[in-house]
């Protein structure tokens, strides 16, 4: 990860010498805010609501996003779904991918220059291995301590936390991921009914970390680490809190 970091720190002090004026003090800027939006399923949906969301709380008129979509092998019919929905709701999307030939640098840059990050559905323990050997994981923590928001659904969700409830191999089993965010997510806790009692008795059991499952239409919004906003976009979906002591739906709030 040596040839990373240096990657990483040359693409910054490109860009501090972008910025710099000749005479200038240089400023400590102040700590962003972070933020990580945990979808729980059925994103990139008409009408766009989550999507909408992730623009407005860009504070961007046309926010760059960028879809990480290795969880799917990078499906072209993914991408597409991404690009409508991103560009229905006034952002400027593009794919980074990381097949066929690719340039560190590049990678770099286009994650590092995102307002937002959005990583797609699919195989978590595949994504993560990727991401690991691209080095895409140092650069996601740079992102996300440079103030980014990072998104995503599903696969997507689960990548930020401690670790994850995940079919990335039968049967379902917990993963380690990136750890951003502290305890364990489960998406899908709603439509796929293996989930809450593997969830549920793992956490019992200590196999599983507390953490927050997540039904289809739902999302959690971390600020600096904390869960501050339980949202839902479909009347009547819930958000739990899963520990060893059981499941507790949290108040939702209803995006129009």
């Amino acid at each position: 990860m040596k040839r990373l970091q240096q990657i990483i720190t040359a693409f910054l002090s490109i860009q501090l010498c972008m910025h710099a004026r000749v005479g200038e003090k240089t400023m400590k800027p102040d700590q962003p805010t972070k933020h990580i939006i945990a979808i729980g399923g059925r994103a990139l949906v008409a009408p766009y609501t989550i999507e909408r969301y992730l623009v407005e709380l860009s504070g961007k008129k046309y926010p760059k996003v960028a879809l990480l979509a290795q969880a799917t092998g990078e499906s072209t019919d993914y991408k597409l779904r991404f690009f409508t929905a991103f560009s229905a709701v006034g952002a400027k999307p593009y794919n980074v991918s990381l097949l066929g030939m690719v340039d560190p640098l590049e990678i770099a840059k286009a994650l590092l220059e995102a307002d937002i990050i959005f990583v797609g559905g699919g195989n978590t323990k595949s994504m993560l291995a990727l991401w690991r050997e691209w080095g895409v994981d140092e650069l996601l923590q740079q992102a996300y301590d440079n103030g980014t928001i990072l998104a995503g659904v599903s696969a997507g969700a689960i990548c930020w936390f401690q670790q994850g409830i995940t079919d990335s191999k039968i049967p379902l089993s917990t993963l380690p991921c990136l750890g951003i965010l502290e305890g364990a997510c489960c998406p899908h806790y709603d439509s796929e009914q293996e989930r809450r009692p593997f969830y549920t008795q793992a956490a019992m059991t200590g196999e599983a970390l507390p953490g927050i499952a997540l039904d289809d239409h739902t999302a959690g919004h971390y600020i600096d680490g904390i869960l501050a906003h339980v949202l839902t976009w479909v009347p009547g979906q819930k958000v739990h809190k899963v520990t060893a002591e059981g499941n507790a739906a949290f108040d939702v709030e209803l995006l129009q």
